[in-house]
């Protein structure tokens, strides 16, 4: 943290600096000029301010300076201590008073006494920013057009029984939604059950979902009960629906329509009450034309269809998650909150964010914890948002497209053509795999054959 010592007696400012030198970085200033001067160019955290300074009122610089930086602590010094200059001093802003000759150790405590106070200030305005409820509702954050839509239909579907299915690119926030339904909605007493149909293998998820009995495969060494039935009264988000099996989605109809489940290796049905949400980056009526998907799930499934944007088509709302990522990784890195350079500011504005809000969190995190300052500067992010050409450059490129030289096989075309999307979606492997129409599985194994064949 930055400590001021404003005195215009030298030695009081060398021995104040001595003292405090090993725990905070201290400067130090003799007259009012120099002082504001430091402010401009310094984030400080505390002030040790004289009272009676030469040809000027250590309050009338006190008002100055709360003008400048609010939110500093300011504790006042004077070997001419007097009820009504503490009253002053208090009712223009300082935190506390000290009467000299100093004793060290008590500057030292009611130092950390005042620091310690505006950290929790500071916190509380971070809490109270992060609850304004004309650009938030459940955590989710947004003022835009769109999510105030979704705000409002998450409102309205939060406290019925009847099944939802988000749709969205990766990293819009589709949990968050399901959790605000849930956790705002009559079932927030009862469980809230997660699974992602895209990352579990055929048998596993089948035993994850419906449970089974003991002996019913190879390692099912004792009974166990399935997420629907654990999740009885309550909810369960399916997220990646559009992944799920064609065996597994007969299933899930079953007990959409009958209200059971039957556990894998048992012929007992058992009485389920859970409301399903599931999610989907993935368009499912193209999957229904194609026969990956069954249609009478997906009518099922999509009662109340709610859709939310790529942070690229709701771009009035990255100032506001940006403020908030700042501050949210700041304080958890206990560091000062941090602000952005207007060059900073820019990139981050302009950039496309392929990967939507998720990424804009992860670029927030690197650039508090790895930039030196309080100001982070362009530098200070990360290379893909550093030096991301405009959007029209971006199509530009992309209208070039790829030249495959004759003479390869069709799979060493195809492994070009592959690592070239994924190159232009900037590594991010789910819109790749969109846009190339395969799985993200799939996409998954043709990476892992050509790094293979790498080595």
């Amino acid at each position: 943290m930055n400590i001021l010592i404003i005195d215009d007696e030298r030695a009081i400012c060398s021995s104040l600096s001595f003292a405090l030198d090993d725990e905070y970085r201290v400067f130090t200033a003799s007259g009012p000029e120099e002082s504001l001067q430091l402010l401009e160019q310094e984030p400080i955290d505390g002030i040790l301010l004289d009272l009676n300074l030469r040809g000027t009122s250590g309050i009338e610089l006190l008002r100055q300076i709360k003008e400048k930086q609010p939110d500093a602590v300011v504790i006042m010094m004077t070997a001419y201590g007097s009820i009504e200059s503490s009253v002053e001093a208090m009712k223009a802003g300082a935190y506390h008073y000290l009467t000299k000759p100093l004793n060290l150790d008590e500057v030292r405590l009611l130092l950390g006494k005042a620091l310690a106070f505006q950290q929790l200030h500071r916190q509380v305005q971070v809490l109270s920013q992060a609850v304004r409820q004309q650009e938030t509702y459940a955590g989710i954050i947004g003022k835009s057009h769109a999510m105030q839509k979704v705000f409002q239909l998450v409102e309205k579907v939060k406290d019925i029984n009847s099944h939802v299915l988000i749709s969205g690119e990766s990293g819009t926030g589709k949990e968050l939604v399901a959790r605000a339904i849930h956790y705002q909605g009559d079932r927030q007493k009862r469980a809230f059950s997660v699974i992602n149909c895209a990352a579990i293998p055929e048998l596993l998820l089948e035993s994850e979902l419906f449970g089974h009995e003991k002996g019913a495969f190879t390692g099912a060494y004792a009974r166990q009960q399935g997420l629907f039935e654990r999740s009885d009264g309550g909810t369960v988000f399916l997220d990646e629906i559009g992944e799920m099996p064609l065996a597994l989605q007969a299933k899930i109809l079953r007990v959409i329509q009958e209200k059971v489940v039957t556990p894998i290796g048992s012929q007992q049905s058992k009485e389920v009450d859970v409301r399903i949400i599931s999610a989907t980056n993935r368009q499912l009526q193209d999957e229904v034309a194609k026969g990956t998907f069954r249609e009478d799930l997906y009518y099922r499934l999509n009662v109340i269809p709610i859709h939310l944007p790529p942070l690229r088509e709701r771009k009035e709302d990255v100032p506001l998650l940006v403020e908030h990522f700042l501050a949210l990784y700041s304080a958890n890195m206990g560091v000062r909150t941090k602000t952005l350079s207007p060059e900073a500011k820019r990139k981050l504005y302009d950039y496309a964010y392929p990967g939507n809000v998720r990424e804009l969190s992860n670029v927030l995190e690197y650039a508090v914890a790895l930039s030196e300052k309080e100001v982070i500067g362009p530098d200070d992010l990360p290379e893909a948002v550093r030096e991301k050409r405009s959007s029209s450059q971006a199509q530009a490129a992309a209208e070039q497209g790829l030249l495959i030289p004759p003479g390869l096989t069709l799979a060493e075309a195809e492994r070009m053509y592959i690592l070239y999307t994924l190159d232009n979606n900037n590594g991010h492997r789910l819109n790749t795999a969109k846009q190339l129409a395969i799985s993200e599985r799939g996409l998954r194994e043709k990476l892992k054959q050509y790094e293979r064949g790498a080595q």
